[in-house]
């Protein structure tokens, strides 16, 4: 196509997962090429004045060469020390010197000797304010005592225009949209929103998405299993035709295989200049284009109109199939129900604690020798020679210390009953198949015995048909997370930053989210001497900067948007409130 690309409460069964959490989201950043170099300039200048000025210039590079030489005597003593830092640390043991704080895995020690303190602990809980009714913590200014600040939006502006005819020369439909999406449940999300963007933005009609089968996700699941296919045409009815499939015409010229439809390669987060100037016209001359894949591939930087597009597609036009909303609306009415010492409000957790999460995060824990060979035995199935590759050094204490490993089931309850939760909490897991499940579960359980999994709230019959689907799977967790008063999330991914993102658009302008500070939490675990009182300050302080990051909304001035606005949708996306987003709410009992 001549173009190319810039480039009981707490049974847990340990089968399913949220894996949908997208992990594996592709981000790349483009780098300008290099301009050419300046043509040498064929100077008039007598010889003589030529001799006069070469002194200077030898004195200027002089000074300059010294320059980089004393910076040379600060910088290289600086490199040397880090050097030492990242390799000793990790390494310490073998050389008889002390660990870094932080770069060795000793919660579960910490936990044995705080376990008395713990259970003796009488100090008032986190107390829920008992709810009006049931879900009405959805939409009620009643918040629980952990929510300090309070977010308080600007009055709302409306939507704006219809993004049909933005920057182009043809007001008509100039052809058909294909998009190749991939990944986990939301960051095929992410693709489908950027899809409906791209649509608007080239007046072009959107063939409902197709998804990659992932070789992790390993989920066959097509857009109609996962989400309402009907309505979602019928709710972007007027600002983007959508249809299912292509036009017999067309179908016909491409022997009714998509796949043989001639592919644009287009960069990662690619500017609205790219497609009205180099896409569009592809567009125009041949009446459809396909896009693979599709994962990021629009800038978060476009005009108000595209942006709304976005906003619409997520918090309206993307709504679950009625096999996972009529389930995962039971998993939360019976999740409230269980809930009942805390006036129906509960704390859900995203997990990553499976296997293949430990592995990949090249992090040690408590297995000792055996855990590192089992970790290396699963990193050479999964990854083949990835780790293995010339110059990779894996320093699980360095990456300990970063704050790169996942949190255990155990470190998660310590925090929650360090931030004042007590032990009549209801907590739901969000999480795939943990690592080594009876054991790293028990303590959870201890601290925690009121623990819910999709697993323990739904019957063996009705899990049965989203067994081996990822994708169905996450958005039952996706659902139940979203609706909780509080959500955990504990190692980044597309999963938590779309929640986030959705529940600052139902809370009002706050995410109502805990990120736990996991550097400042490693150096606490591993600090043998610290007292509960001590480890409970702490944790609060944790809470309280969790809670004021909650409400932070990006200054976005026009076009210099950077963050992602499916996890800060305002102030973009705050006119679609006024509609009262209901297309996952469980309803309410009579």
């Amino acid at each position: 196509m001549g173009m190319k690309a810039k480039a009981h409460h707490h049974h847990y069964n340990a089968s399913g997962g949220s894996g949908g959490g997208g992990n594996g989201s592709e981000s790349s950043s483009s780098t300008s090429p290099s301009p050419p170099p300046s043509p040498r300039r064929h100077s008039t200048v007598p010889h003589c004045r030529r001799k006069l000025r070469a002194k200077p210039i030898s004195i200027v590079s002089g000074f300059l060469l010294l320059r980089r030489f004393l910076r040379l005597l600060v910088v290289l003593p600086l490199l040397y020390v880090s050097g030492l830092l990242m390799c000793v640390g990790p390494f310490s043991g073998l050389l008889g010197h002390t660990p870094l704080p932080g770069s060795v895995y000793r919660s579960h020690e910490m936990f044995q000797l705080l376990w008395p303190h713990i259970q003796a602990d009488n100090s008032t809980p986190i107390e829920f304010k008992p709810l009006i009714s049931i879900f009405s913590h959805v939409l009620s200014d009643q918040l629980s005592s952990v929510w300090r600040f309070r977010r308080k939006l600007k009055e709302q502006k409306p939507c704006p225009p219809s993004a049909s005819g933005l920057q182009l020369d043809s007001p008509g439909l100039t052809g058909y949209l294909i998009v190749e999406v991939n990944g986990g449940l939301n960051q095929q999300r992410s693709a489908i929103c950027n899809a409906v963007a791209l649509a608007g933005l080239l007046n072009a009609v959107l063939v409902i998405p197709h998804f990659e089968f992932h070789n992790v996700w390993r989920d066959p699941s097509t857009f109609t299993d996962i989400y309402d296919e009907d309505h979602f045409i019928a709710t972007l009815e007027g600002h983007v035709k959508v249809v299912k499939e292509l036009p017999e015409i067309l179908m016909d010229k491409y022997d009714h295989n998509i796949s043989n439809i001639p592919t644009l390669r287009v960069e990662a987060w690619a500017p609205v200049r790219y497609y009205t100037g180099e896409v569009y016209p592809v567009l125009q001359k041949q009446g459809v284009i396909r896009i693979a894949p599709f994962a990021n591939r629009l800038a978060m930087n476009v005009p108000p109109p595209i942006q709304h597009l976005r906003c619409l597609a997520n918090y309206e036009a993307l709504k679950f199939s009625s096999a996972i909303s009529n389930l995962a609306n039971k998993l939360v009415e019976r999740m409230t129900e269980m809930s009942s010492r805390t006036g129906g409000k509960y704390v859900a957790v995203h997990l990553r604690f499976e296997e293949d999460m430990v592995a990949f995060s090249c992090c040690l824990y408590d297995g000792g020798e055996a855990e590192n060979v089992a970790m290396n035995s699963i990193r050479q199935k999964g990854w083949g020679e990835k780790f293995k590759r010339k110059g990779r050094v894996t320093l699980p204490g360095l990456n300990r210390i970063d704050g790169k490993c996942p949190l255990t089931p155990l470190e998660v309850g310590m925090i929650l009953r360090g931030m004042g939760f007590d032990n009549s909490t209801s907590i739901y897991l969000a999480s795939g198949k943990i690592y080594w499940a009876e054991k790293h579960l028990a303590p959870l359980l201890k601290l925690f015995p009121y623990l819910h999994t999709k697993e323990s709230l739904a019957t063996p019959d009705e899990l049965a048909p989203f067994e081996g689907y990822s994708s169905r799977l996450a958005a039952l967790d996706y659902t139940v997370c979203l609706f909780s008063e509080i959500f955990v999330t504990t190692q980044g991914g597309n999963f938590p930053h779309f929640l986030m993102g959705h529940r600052r658009f139902l809370y009002g302008g706050h995410s109502k989210t805990i990120i736990p500070d996991k550097r400042k939490l490693v150096v606490l675990l591993q600090n043998m001497s610290m007292s509960w009182k001590d480890f409970k300050l702490e944790m609060e302080a944790m809470l309280t900067e969790s809670d004021r990051k909650g409400k932070i909304i990006p200054r976005v001035k026009k076009f210099t948007r950077k963050s992602s606005v499916y996890t800060y949708p305002l102030p973009e996306c705050s006119c679609l409130q006024k509609h009262n987003n209901t297309q996952i709410v469980p309803s309410t009992h009579s």
